[in-house]
């Protein structure tokens, strides 16, 4: 295939911040009385903020406890605490073999594009040093509907100028290898084959991603 362009999203690909949005989660639940785990955790990502929040209700039998303003200032309640978490991130947060990754696409005149469900990305690229890399970030907010949905893949595609068909998508989680998937691009899963199976292509981690994109090019 004629691949040009690569979407990747950002946590658990680019840098794992997964850490710092469970401890700001827990932190959110218990403070209206609701106990998560880091197992109820792993269903959060991939998704916005609200959904995540709206899951978390939902666990403590709590949907409709607050009123559409309460659950607002809940979410940037946590997004505040968050934020505080990323002023620890460095360019040595960058998952192993992204840095390499990154320099190959753009040496070989790929697009890159970014499609996170986080509206902190350009600031947590920022922080990573790796801005400069991305021809586009996508706004989450500029999309209908998140992932699973297929429309910020589609949207970063239309902002590369690029077909969907001629990118490559990398994710880490389910709702993403889904929203890959429905948007006609080639998936590329970073994790479990038991939890991302629906991925056309399944790596364990970020070590070999610049190998396995050169193949799929060739």
């Amino acid at each position: 295939m004629n691949f040009k362009g690569v979407i990747f999203d950002l946590d658990g690909v680019i840098t794992d911040t997964a850490e710092y949005h469970y401890i700001a989660w827990k932190d959110l639940a218990n403070k209206i009385g609701i106990e998560i785990d880091e197992e109820f955790n792993e269903t959060l990502k991939g998704i916005s903020r609200g959904e995540s929040l709206e899951r978390i209700l939902v666990k403590g039998n709590k949907e409709n406890y607050f009123t559409q303003d309460e659950k607002d200032e809940l979410a940037k309640s946590k997004n505040d605490y968050y934020l505080t978490l990323l002023e620890k991130l460095t360019p040595d947060d960058v998952m192993e073999n992204i840095l390499e990754t990154l320099k190959h696409l753009k040496e070989n005149n790929i697009k890159i594009a970014l499609a996170s469900a986080s509206k902190n990305a350009p600031l947590i690229l920022d922080k990573l040093e790796l801005s400069s890399f991305f021809d586009v970030i996508v706004d989450p907010t500029s999309v209908k509907v998140g992932k699973p949905a297929p429309d910020i893949f589609l949207e970063g595609a239309r902002l590369i100028g690029l077909n969907s068909s001629e990118c490559i998508g990398v994710e880490d989680s389910e709702a993403g290898v889904t929203s890959i998937n429905d948007s006609n691009m080639l998936s590329i899963g970073i994790g479990s084959e038991t939890n991302l199976q629906h991925a056309n292509v399944v790596i364990p981690s970020t070590k070999i991603l610049k190998d396995t994109i050169s193949n799929l090019m060739v």
